[in-house]
């Protein structure tokens, strides 16, 4: 498709730095969708591989790239997720291990057939133990990037489906780690300009954060990854607020991650949120170091502390203190 026009607003947006951002370095040369969790005194991080499942583990991000790489899980020749494994993550929910992923068929590997497929690990350390494979989630579209989190005494799962010409994101309660029940419902579409770039309108890669006063926060990947338009957009709920209820979501008016050139940062995206010390939460995210380099393997890991405004909202400032995130309490 012919990309759309960016108007000079967008571009202003987007290209807006603050005077102390500095080129960010990344973890890795290549980690498009990384994904960390902090456990046990270590570091998990995932990224996409397209053929297969990889764990790194590390006490120390800054080192990430001296941890060796450990496939975890190789898809099967033929089947519904044999193709296209894309934006793994990494769960630790009531005591067992979740690996959730994207995944096309074999002998379909487009839109139409992609879906989100979950694995299971009943192992103390996600490195050992086997990997039983759950199938995919019940979603009631296809899509990718599926995600979950716990408010309101239950488990949820996010992702970004395709509805017509949009990926827009969806939500459902879960009965258990793989299996949806009740309704599912859109609770966001791509209608923001910055979110349009590319030629696509897109909502993808959704993750979790719960501020500091309870409020529910979904961050997301708005516009088609690759286009320089890229960015990181953000969901929040109040406190007690029915996440299955679109009305209980707003979106800020604006990116809160965006190609930031004088910090090298370009087309940012597919975050995920983690602890490190207490009271500290970093973002992690893929990039590309130049403009214009596309949706391709190159897109590198980065990592940023985040930081809370007066009014509770996380804010991902690139700043020259930055110093990298300590080892997670054990």
């Amino acid at each position: 498709m012919r990309p759309l026009h960016r108007p000079t607003a967008i571009l202003a947006c987007l290209a807006a730095t603050a005077a102390s951002d500095v080129p960010q370095q990344p973890l890795l040369g290549s980690g498009p969708d990384p994904y960390v969790v902090a456990d046990g005194g270590w570091y998990y991080f995932m990224a996409t591989r397209g053929d297969r499942l990889a764990i790194r583990r590390t006490r120390d991000l800054s080192h990430l790239a001296d941890a060796p790489e450990r496939t975890v899980w190789q898809p099967p020749a033929r089947g519904a997720n044999a193709r296209s494994i894309w934006a793994p993550e990494l769960h630790h929910i009531r005591g067992r291990w979740y690996i959730y992923y994207t995944a096309a068929a074999d002998d379909h590997d487009d839109d139409a057939h992609r879906g989100v497929f979950v694995l299971e690990n009943g192992a103390a350390d996600p490195l050992g133990g086997s990997w039983i494979d759950r199938g995919r989630v019940n979603t009631r579209l296809p899509g990718l990037d599926g995600t979950v989190f716990t408010a309101r005494g239950r488990l949820w799962f996010v992702y970004s489906a395709y509805d017509g010409p949009d990926s827009v994101l969806a939500i459902a309660a879960m009965r258990d780690p793989w299996t949806l029940e009740g309704r599912e419902t859109v609770i966001a579409r791509p209608d923001r300009a910055w979110e349009r770039q590319g030629g696509r309108q897109i909502l993808e890669g959704p993750a979790f954060l719960q501020g500091p006063r309870g409020d529910l926060y979904l961050a997301y990947s708005g516009s088609a990854c690759w286009s320089d338009g890229y960015a990181v957009g953000l969901l929040r709920a109040a406190r007690g607020a029915d996440p299955l209820d679109p009305r209980s979501w707003t979106k800020a008016p604006r990116p809160i991650l965006a190609t930031t050139p004088a910090a090298k940062v370009y087309a940012p995206g597919h975050n995920a949120f983690f602890r490190a010390a207490p009271g500290q939460t970093w973002i992690i995210y893929h990039a590309n170091s130049a403009a214009g380099q596309g949706c391709t393997a190159g897109r590198a890991p980065h990592v940023a502390r985040v930081r809370w405004d007066a009014s509770g909202t996380p804010t991902v400032p690139l700043s020259a203190t930055a110093t990298p995130p300590t080892p997670p309490r054990g």
